[in-house]
């Protein structure tokens, strides 16, 4: 008699997996402390936004991270600081129906299991 063999797993990509739920819970949070949603996964040829929330006279721009928040500072590498200032502005540009509002670029550290702790102002720059 053959034996039968377990059902296989199929593999994550797990970047990706990481990726999903911290911007869904990231969402949430936001939508919950009064921010409207504007853009998910904004592209342009000069970089992409994750989240693009707006409460007021504000409009943030968001960086989603997966990781501790203790690394957040850490974890935006140079590279990533200029495609993150770049990308506002291409939004801005794509959307002149905000230009008139404060905008601000923030950095969303998502670790498992803990309550996303934006901060609206990681990333210094004239927009």
């Amino acid at each position: 008699m053959m034996r039968q063999s377990a059902p296989r797993r199929m593999r994550c990509d797990t970047s990706n997996d990481l990726g999903v739920s911290p911007k869904r819970r990231t969402t949430l949070f936001l939508t919950a402390k009064g921010y409207r949603t504007l853009g998910k996964r904004w592209k342009s040829p000069i970089g992409r936004i994750d989240l693009v929330v707006k409460r007021g006279q504000l409009v943030v721009s968001i960086e989603i991270t997966a990781q501790d928040q203790e690394t957040t500072a850490e974890a935006i590498l140079p590279h990533q600081q200029r495609r993150i200032i770049a990308a506002p502005k291409a939004w801005l540009a794509a959307h002149p129906e905000h230009a008139r509002y404060d905008m601000r670029i923030g950095a969303v550290p998502v670790a498992p299991r803990r309550m996303p702790q934006p901060v609206l102002s990681a990333v210094k720059a004239d927009i």
